[in-house]
């Protein structure tokens, strides 16, 4: 498994376990933001999101409109 894989796993698993909050996107993408290291960030963020949830894909968006903004 490649590390984009295992990252690509790894977020469908937070989603998922997160789906059931209110904002299931808000919440993935800050989970991310928080406790994500740097460059498991900017590999998923560089990705073509391909095997993404919708969910997980969404917040690995949200979080790249974040740091455009900053």
């Amino acid at each position: 498994m490649t590390s984009l894989e295992r990252l690509v796993y790894m977020l469908n698993q937070i989603a998922a376990n997160l789906a059931t909050e209110d904002d299931a996107v808000t919440a993935t993408a800050e989970h991310v933001r928080q406790f994500w290291d740097p460059r498991m960030k900017q590999i998923i963020s560089e990705s073509d999101r391909q095997g993404l949830s919708p969910v997980a894909s969404a917040a690995v968006l949200r979080l790249a409109q974040s740091h455009a903004s900053t």
